[in-house]
């Protein structure tokens, strides 16, 4: 260190090296840093409890709606599918899954209202022939003088009412696999099981005074081949019972871009135009009368409509 004397002062004055200096720079640096890092702990420990503070409210108030919905869905039963979301706010993503929720609580309502209907029908109409059956054994065993004859023909009812029986539930047998859908899929075409089901239909065809007037052109697609022949036996068997006299039914299979059709029709009586939606529904007859089944089961067009479904086909129908 160099001593230099001043004016003013009672001896010479120290002054600091340049060792000294850097060192007491170095040291009031490294103090700053400290502080500053304190202080940016402390800043950054405040941020984080906001920011978990905010994010909790903010996320409550957003996934409120999913709460809302998931509560409804855990209490969800075949006898509260009436009830809907009460949907408020803004249209965002959450209100279209809402939206979906609800429309997903009136299919599930219409199909058990639907399948509760079925059931009902169903089990009305096995009890008929049961009841009819089991009247027509009553009476029979209940007389005392009955003949053989009697006794013959009571047992040819019963018979009657037993196939009666058998028809309805292999009728059921096929509605319940049409509607399970296609455990697998083979090429099929349609003029060729269209041929073998007219071929079977002539017969009937001719003793009720019905012409039947074929189109067939190759129609290629995929599917159940027991299913689809089903089918076409379900709308040929229509096409011919009901049918005015001397009338005539038409059916053409043909290939459109992408699509194979069919097409069955006959001379009539007309179905009115608003009876026709009903009449594919199971258990659905154009003049109701569940006393006899001349008609058939009323089971024949749900049939149809539940393979076409699980063949991804469409089907429509309109008067002739």
């Amino acid at each position: 260190a160099n001593a230099i004397a001043k004016p003013g002062f009672p001896g010479p004055v120290s002054l600091p090296s340049p060792r000294d200096l850097q060192a007491l720079a170095d040291q009031q640096h490294s103090a700053e840093m400290n502080q500053l890092l304190i202080q940016s702990v402390v800043a950054l420990a405040i941020m984080a409890v906001v920011s978990i503070v905010i994010g909790w409210i903010v996320a409550g108030r957003v996934l409120r709606p999913v709460r809302t919905m998931t509560a409804a869905a855990r209490e969800l039963s075949a006898s509260n599918f009436h009830q809907r979301l009460a949907l408020d706010g803004p249209n965002d993503e959450l209100k279209d899954l809402g939206i979906t929720f609800n429309d997903l609580l009136g299919r599930l309502e219409r199909a058990f209202d639907a399948q509760r209907q079925f059931v009902a029908n169903a089990s009305h109409e096995l009890r008929t022939p049961l009841a009819r059956q089991r009247t027509v054994l009553q009476v029979a065993l209940s007389d005392p003088d009955i003949s053989l004859d009697s006794l013959r023909a009571a047992c040819e009812r019963a018979l009657v009412a037993g196939e009666q029986q058998e028809s309805l539930i292999e009728a059921l047998f096929t509605l319940a696999r049409g509607e399970r859908g296609l455990e697998q899929r083979e090429p099929v075409d349609l003029a060729t099981l269209a041929g073998d089901v007219l071929h079977a239909r002539r017969t009937e065809a001719e003793a009720s005074g019905v012409r039947i007037d074929a189109h067939l052109e190759p129609a290629a697609t995929e599917g159940d081949p027991r299913l689809i022949e089903r089918l076409i036996a379900n709308l040929l068997d229509n096409a011919i019972r009901h049918n005015v006299a001397n009338g005539e039914v038409v059916v053409t299979t043909t290939s459109r871009p992408g699509q194979a059709v069919l097409s069955v029709s006959n001379d009539g009586p007309v179905v009115p135009s608003s009876e026709i939606v009903r009449l594919f529904q199971p258990f659905q007859r154009l003049l109701p009368d569940r006393t006899s089944h001349g008609d058939g089961w009323g089971l024949g067009l749900s049939i149809v409509r539940a393979i076409a479904i699980s063949h991804g086909a469409a089907v429509t129908a309109r008067p002739h």
